[in-house]
């Protein structure tokens, strides 16, 4: 009887041992899993974290990248506009200014322009030249000439203090005018120089 009891009691005893193993190896292994879980879930947080991180930072490189080289291509070209400007306005701006100081060249394109718009408008009403005043009385002397006159019945001159040269020439009753002044000038033949200028000075 005592030999049933004891082994009863150790059977019961293993039994539970046995169970309690299973049932903490159970929890072991269940701890493990959701700890290997956590730690992938954090892993591939982490990745998709890095690759945000990295996918921001190429972006933002590529702006930044793309920002600069406008901004260096606009200076370059803005810098290219300058010197262009430069070279054609010490190349222009001397002869024109030479030009447009020289009495005879002013009168004669006077002459020119004027029988112009004889030729577009002969039954025109007259012109009115506006004349620097510094250069007034000269260039006013031209108009008291017999042949200038005959070129136009009815010239009206005016002179105006904030013209520095050349002249500007329109029909008396407004509406527009044409100028001839070295800036003008200067400007038209920069135009048509700033083409081969350019390939002068860059190769373009």
């Amino acid at each position: 009887m005592q030999n049933k009891l004891q082994e009863l009691t150790d059977r019961l005893y293993n039994e539970g041992l046995s169970k309690g193993k299973q049932e903490a190896d159970q929890l072991l292994a269940n701890a493990r899993e959701e700890a290997r879980q956590i730690v992938d879930k954090a892993r591939k947080e982490a990745e998709a974290i890095r690759a945000a991180a990295e996918k921001e930072a190429a972006d933002t490189r590529s702006m930044v990248e793309g920002d600069l080289k406008m901004a260096s291509t606009q200076t370059i070209s803005a810098l290219k506009q300058q010197v262009e400007g430069m070279v054609i306005t010490q190349a222009v701006a001397k002869p024109v200014g030479a030009a447009l100081s020289d009495g005879k060249f002013v009168k004669d394109l006077i002459a020119t322009v004027v029988k112009a718009f004889d030729a577009a408008d002969p039954d025109g009403k007259g012109l009115e030249v506006i004349l620097p005043a510094d250069g007034r009385n000269e260039l006013e002397q031209a108009f008291n000439n017999e042949v200038i006159k005959s070129l136009s019945a009815g010239i009206e001159v005016k002179s105006v203090k904030g013209l520095a040269n050349g002249f500007k020439i329109g029909p008396k009753d407004g509406g527009y005018r044409l100028s001839f002044t070295a800036d003008d000038f200067t400007g038209l033949v920069g135009e048509y120089l700033r083409p081969a200028t350019k390939k002068i000075l860059f190769g373009e």
